[in-house]
């Protein structure tokens, strides 16, 4: 089964692109819910200034300590992001478009300068080539394994155990700071820590798939997910499953249509979030307009039963609870009138003889409701 996995290059490449998928759901989920998911794009464009200074301290363009060195000039991103900030000049916005572009600018000109010869492309750090990952392998016993799959799988894990150590934690300091600083569990360094894992991922993901689709990932599957469910742990489901889809769907379609495979996989996930925005169950446009379609004809139907209550037993009783003074006093057409007295009576709110409508015992108590909200709570 193995060798099957190893020998297949479009399996790989799909599952290279799930565990990119996957590892970055788990950091950027609680990056969308505090409101700084472009702190990764922020993280993915100035790691290449970490790669570079890590290639002139130490001459190794891969390794444990280039994800490290890397790693840390993201968190230093976020530091020179917030340092800004403190400063009440600029907003959070504005610092994150000050920040990464000088630092992803600094790596490009040492690049040019100290690095022309070496193997790191800025193209390929921005938009990789996922399509390749399965010819970059080392050697394990009897299987040649890629490393992008190696690199992946790893971060995977260290982001879950992270994320599952801490869960308690992550989740208090994500939705009440300052409950988890008066209980002591220092949310500013669960959030570097986070962060830290955020850019070891982004350097991982970058030989991959590129900074472009490490974004998309970050982001999109938990604002996807987001919109799907309420619950924390339901959302990582979401996103892990949207991530799965995105990287298989847009593999096929890349294949189908020859275009970029990475491309592709970042348009799916767009797909998705763009389904969750129009049929989520909650949050979803048809959702809402369902609500409201729904609220609006509740509405019409408690109209309807006060204006029969405060007709009933009066001298007018017999002019004014037909169909068709609905119209004048309502101003309600003669199909919509229908539709509402139709609704009614499968609520059974009403009973109609002829033109008459009396209201039935429901349709009374839901009258005085109405009109004394209080008569019931005293």
């Amino acid at each position: 089964m193995l060798a099957a996995l190893f020998d297949s290059p479009p399996l790989l490449i799909m599952l290279v692109g799930a565990l990119v998928g996957i590892a970055s759901t788990l950091v950027g989920t609680f990056l969308v819910l505090r409101g700084n998911s472009m702190l990764s794009d922020a993280i993915g464009h100035a790691i290449v200034f970490g790669i570079v200074i890590v290639w002139l301290l130490t001459h190794r363009q891969s390794g444990p300590v280039q994800i490290l060195g890397a790693a840390l000039t993201g968190v230093f991103t976020v530091v020179l992001t917030e340092l800004l900030v403190r400063t009440r000049r600029v907003k959070q916005d504005a610092a994150i478009g000050l920040v990464f572009p000088v630092l992803f600018s600094i790596g490009v000109l040492l690049l040019n300068l100290y690095a022309r010869d070496v193997h790191i492309d800025t193209h390929t750090v921005l938009l990789g080539e996922i399509g390749f990952v399965w010819l970059d392998t080392v050697t394990l016993g009897d299987y040649r394994v890629p490393q992008a799959l190696l690199s992946m799988g790893a971060m995977t894990l260290l982001n879950a155990a992270f994320v599952g150590a801490f869960y308690k934690e992550l989740k208090l300091a994500t939705f009440d700071e300052g409950l988890a600083r008066a209980l002591g569990l220092a949310p500013g360094v669960l959030f570097y820590g986070l962060l830290l894992l955020t850019s070891g991922t982004a350097v991982a993901a970058f030989d991959a798939v590129g900074a472009v689709l490490f974004v998309a990932f970050v982001i999109v599957p938990p604002a996807t997910a987001y919109l799907l469910t309420d619950r924390l742990w339901l959302m990582f489901g979401y996103g892990t499953l949207v991530s799965i889809l995105a990287s298989v769907s847009g593999y096929g379609l890349a294949v189908a249509w020859n275009v970029s495979i990475g491309g592709m996989m970042a348009v799916m996930t767009g797909v998705f979030l763009l389904l969750a925005f129009l049929a989520g169950p909650r949050y979803g446009l048809v959702a809402q307009w369902r609500r409201r379609r729904g609220q609006r004809r509740l509405n019409e139907i408690r109209t309807l039963a006060v204006h029969l209550y405060n007709h009933e037993g009066s001298p007018q009783q017999h002019e004014e609870n037909v169909t068709r003074a609905l119209r004048e006093h309502l101003l309600w057409d003669d199909a919509k009138a229908r539709r509402v007295v139709a609704r009614s009576r499968e609520r059974r709110l009403i009973e109609r003889a002829g033109e008459a409508l009396t209201l039935t015992p429901a349709g009374r108590e839901l009258a005085r409701e109405i009109l004394e909200p209080g008569r019931s709570r005293r």
